[in-house]
């Protein structure tokens, strides 16, 4: 909102306007007589005195209301208003434009194609009848109602009534009563805005249909390859039953990876709601401090807390390893630059069970070392005790458990670790061939043999071609 019109440059713009339309006005009367009257009815509408209530409310310190007359091009509407009645404007706080007024709404107002609700709106705040504050309608003397400038209003009207001492007008207080008194009108300053039924309803309308999402189509019959015949659908899943496939097959995308062919708990019915476990997981993550590239990782880089919410509302439960942010500055660009790195950096860090800090280390206490799956077929992620607390991985990649049991909620735990965690590389450096080893130990093993054979056989002294040994 950038065009502001104050002091006497309101009331030069107008006289500006004026002499431009007298102007067109006898050059069109010189050259086509028989317009005479039309034209001179539309150089009246426009003439506006400098004193008109038009020029103060564009003059006045109610700079949001007038900016939005002017950007819903409503001023030669309102001069055709003031020159046929004494009107009453209900002009709303600036706050109340600017702040109070849901965002959502407010740019819905302010879309091009919203031009005709917008003009709705303002209009809706004025009436064509002057009503002064010592003439407000009191409770006991039946309220009044007034029909607004705005003419698509389905015959909603403005109701004005004072009750227990305050002036009202619908459902906003009157806190600037006679605020500016024109001959031709008068503004009151209210606490809100006024909305009609009429607009509320096409917001309403244009929000609904925003959030109509695309229908996901089915996929393909599948054909059994040994009987050539479609498959049977999956027979439904009980409530709260565990998944039907293991975690890993219901991840997706991937080449090798299926959907799971039944809806889990998170289902139709959404026992587990995912998607809002995920979002208070990310949430305490981020009020807990320290966790804001994860957080922005699995968010922002990645759609990695989608598919976690997914996974959770069918019924699979998390526990993420999460690394912190003094950790995760240490990875190279390198590390995350490839396509798909993030992904897999993160699929390390994500066991697909639950467990919490207790269980974990009560484990490694009594096994030792415990390797547990990851979402990174097919790499396992190994936890021991050391120091009093449980560390993962192995040497220089290793991580302990640092921040414990940042959220836990049966479904998803996350616990805090100062490192990022990499798949050990296997073949590190190259072993000796299987095949020459036995090759080098076979043939003098198999020659020591046959030796000592021949010489029992020709000691024996009998008549056999195994004495061409010798």
């Amino acid at each position: 909102m950038d065009f502001h019109i104050y002091g006497v440059s309101s009331f030069i713009f107008y006289t500006i306007f004026t002499f431009l339309a007298i102007t067109s006005a006898a050059l069109q009367e010189k050259q086509n007589p028989s317009v005479k009257n039309s034209v001179a009815g539309s150089s009246n509408s426009v003439q506006i005195n400098s004193n008109s209530v038009l020029v103060a409310l564009l003059d006045s310190h109610y700079t949001e209301l007038s900016e939005l007359v002017e950007k819903a091009l409503l001023l030669q509407t309102l001069e055709e208003a003031v020159s046929k009645h004494n009107i009453t404007i209900f002009a709303p706080r600036n706050e109340a434009l600017e702040r109070d007024l849901d965002p959502e709404f407010k740019r819905f107002l302010l879309e091009p194609g919203n031009l005709k609700s917008l003009q709705n709106l303002l209009l809706f705040h004025m009436i064509p009848n002057r009503i002064e504050s010592t003439r407000w309608p009191t409770e006991v003397n039946e309220p009044k109602n007034h029909n607004s400038l705005c003419r698509d209003s389905n015959g909603e009207t403005l109701q004005v009534v004072e009750k227990n001492g305050e002036k009202l007008v619908g459902m906003a207080k009157i806190i600037k009563p006679d605020d500016i008194t024109r001959p031709d009108g008068i503004i009151h300053g209210i606490e809100r805005v006024l909305i009609p039924k009429s607009v509320q309803q096409d917001f309403n309308t244009r929000r609904s249909l925003r959030s109509i999402s695309a229908v996901i189509p089915e996929g393909a019959p599948e054909v059994d390859p040994r009987t050539h015949r479609l498959k049977k659908p999956a027979p439904p899943v009980p409530a709260g039953a565990p998944p039907v496939l293991p975690i890993i097959d219901a991840m997706a995308p991937g080449p090798s990876l299926a959907p799971a062919p039944a809806p889990g708990p998170g289902g139709p019915h959404h026992h587990f709601d995912g998607e809002s476990q995920v979002k208070d997981f990310i949430q305490t993550l981020l009020h807990y401090g320290g966790y804001n590239e994860l957080a922005d990782i699995l968010v922002n880089l990645t759609s990695l807390a989608s598919e976690m919410g997914r996974l959770v509302s069918e019924g699979y439960v998390l526990t993420v390893l999460a690394p912190n942010d003094e950790a995760m500055a240490k990875l190279s660009t390198d590390q995350l630059s490839e396509p798909g790195a993030p992904e897999q950096i993160m699929y390390y860090h994500l066991i697909p069970e639950y467990q919490t800090e207790e269980s974990m280390y009560n484990a490694v206490r009594r096994f030792g070392k415990v390797r547990y799956d990851t979402l990174r077929l097919p790499h396992k992620v190994v936890a021991e005790e050391a120091d009093g607390s449980v560390k993962f991985g192995q040497g220089e990649g290793s991580a302990y458990l640092f921040d414990p049991d940042i959220y836990t909620d049966g479904r998803i735990s996350v616990q805090g670790i100062d490192g990022v965690l990499l798949p050990v590389e296997e073949n590190k450096a190259t072993p000796p061939k299987p095949a020459a080893v036995a090759k080098v130990v076979g043939k003098p093993r198999r020659g020591k043999l046959m030796e000592v054979a021949c010489s029992m056989l020709g000691a024996i002294g009998q008549n056999s071609h195994f004495t061409s040994c010798h």
